[in-house]
């Protein structure tokens, strides 16, 4: 029995996905993000551990911009009960391992976001002209974790099917 349980172990572990190496920020990294000076973005997308989300108002009329000041803001407080609108400065990192990130840096983070810090980091997986893909953990109201993944494009870019509802 003992040796049953770890072949099954041994099963397991070997179906699981291998990690992918980390995403290398291309060197026009800066321009890309923020085009000649600033660059708004939209959400085309977002997914809650690989299950796509609806897209509501708020959603949909969101955009991030990014500036080469170093500095980004959103859009929230000029959409009706959408919330505050968000003033930060930005940075790209890197972890250990080699990954990239955004990283906004704002007073506002912790009640915007529920968190402690003044600071969030979203894992780059993904920066072209017409793409960036960012991920971040996110604690839910029922304090569980969950990684949510967001495919942002430019805000003049058409996207199908973006209103999307179950």
């Amino acid at each position: 029995m003992k040796y049953l349980i770890i072949l099954i172990g041994m099963a397991v572990a070997s179906c699981a996905e291998p990690e992918k190496p980390p995403f290398e920020l291309p060197a026009d990294a800066m321009s890309l993000l923020t085009g000649d000076s600033s660059k708004s973005w939209k959400l085309a997308r977002r997914f809650n551990n690989k299950t796509r989300m609806n897209m509501g108002d708020c959603f949909l009329e969101h955009r991030d911009t990014y500036k080469a000041d170093f500095t980004m803001h959103n859009n929230s407080g000029a959409q009706s009960d959408c919330g505050e609108t968000l003033n930060a400065s930005w940075k790209f990192t890197k972890d250990k391992k080699g990954n990239s990130y955004i990283r906004w840096t704002s007073d506002q983070l912790p009640q915007l976001l529920n968190i402690d810090k003044n600071y969030k980091s979203f894992k780059i997986l993904e920066l072209s002209e017409e793409q960036m893909t960012l991920q971040f953990s996110h604690k839910q109201f029922s304090d569980k974790t969950t990684i949510i993944t967001d495919i942002w494009v430019p805000e003049d870019a058409s996207i199908e099917d973006r209103e999307f509802h179950w």
